[in-house]
C-alpha cells in the first residue's frame, strides 16, 4: 500500500499519513484462516495513483477511456499481487 501512497503524493495528492497494514501481517492472518480480509483501500489507491499519474503525463488528455485503462491495469495487478503474493488465495474459490 506503501508505495499506491508514495505514487499518489508523487502525481499531486496529499496522503502524508496513509499507512495501512503491512503486507507480512495479511499473510499471517491469512494464514490463521482469518475468513475476510478488506483490500478495498489499497484497489483504490492503485487505481488513483494510475489516474494521477496518467494526468500529469498526459494533460491533454480528457477522455476517460485514455485513463482509465492504465486505472483498470492497475487495480488488475494490486488484485492478483494480493490474492497470489499476499493471501495465498489464488485458485481456492
Amino acid at each position: 500500500m506503501q508505495n499506491y501512497v508514495e505514487s499518489v503524493n508523487k502525481f499531486g495528492g496529499q496522503m502524508p499519513g496513509a499507512i495501512g497494514i503491512p503486507e507480512e501481517m495479511l499473510r499471517e492472518a491469512a494464514s490463521m484462516a482469518v475468513c475476510k480480509i478488506n483490500i478495498d483501500s489499497d484497489i483504490r489507491l492503485a487505481m488513483t495513483a494510475a489516474i494521477r499519474r496518467h494526468m500529469v503525463e498526459h494533460p491533454d488528455h480528457f477522455d476517460p477511456r485514455q485513463y482509465l485503462t492504465p486505472a483498470r491495469d492497475a487495480v488488475n495487478e494490486a488484485v492478483v499481487h494480493k490474492m497470489v503474493h499476499v493471501l495465498g488465495c489464488a485458485g481456492k474459490a
